[in-house]
């Protein structure tokens, strides 16, 4: 479980970034953070990843408070989370498969392991097909697929996804929000910060919404219906 208690970050400059922030994210939840370019999604998911700290309040992971966890903790809290990106972040110089094997090199997982679950994650993802082209040979909901695998390939209690779909046409939008919702379904918590209406009302997941730092409505728990 995740939760934030009475979480305010509050800047040097005094600009306010989360002020009062309390909510709880369940095992296996799927939650929607919405609100406007700015609201402070991202800061909220960089506190869960101990990037941010508050400036009040407490923000923990299965009740270990992150702001006083230690260097080694902080990495092995970080194992435990897959990160998508607007951006892709693929690496340009290596097929999709290797961009997806990085991930899990880094992690210290052996070849074995590598050759049985890169190609699981890739056609979980409908990649498959493409595991030996590069980055500029595939379409952006292609590359945004191939994220996806590389931030699932280990595993992870935890998928953040901070606005996937932002550079996204309609159709691959709702391609990457099947992926989500089916990563989910395998039992995956999914955080997923978006400023996309049309996407929440498709999901029917639990909201919590933003604005200027406040959280201002949360429709609950739903995801476990």
């Amino acid at each position: 479980m995740i939760k934030f208690e009475e979480v305010s970050k509050i800047y040097p400059d005094d600009s306010v970034a989360i002020r009062d922030i309390n909510m709880a994210i369940d095992h296996q939840e799927f939650v929607s953070i919405a609100g406007h370019s700015g609201a402070g999604k991202t800061t909220l998911l960089k506190m869960i990843l101990a990037e941010e700290f508050p400036s009040r309040g407490r923000v923990l992971v299965d009740e270990a408070e992150v702001q006083d966890l230690r260097k080694h903790e902080v990495n092995e809290l970080r194992r435990r989370v897959g990160i998508v990106f607007q951006d892709f972040r693929l690496l340009a110089h290596k097929t999709v498969f290797e961009n997806v094997s990085f991930a899990m090199e880094v992690a210290g997982r052996d070849d074995e392991e590598i050759e049985a679950d890169v190609p699981y994650a890739l056609n979980l993802v409908g990649l498959g097909r493409k595991a030996h082209n590069f980055p500029r040979q595939l379409s952006g909901g292609e590359q945004q697929r191939a994220a996806i695998a590389r931030a699932i390939v280990n595993q992870p209690d935890i998928v953040i996804a901070d606005e996937p779909t932002g550079n996204l046409d309609p159709m691959n939008t709702y391609d990457i929000v099947e992926i989500l919702n089916r990563i989910h379904e395998l039992g995956t918590t999914v955080i997923l910060a978006t400023h996309n209406t049309g996407i929440i009302d498709n999901l029917d997941k639990r909201v919590v919404t933003i604005e200027e730092g406040r959280l201002v409505h949360d429709t609950g728990n739903r995801s476990k219906k």
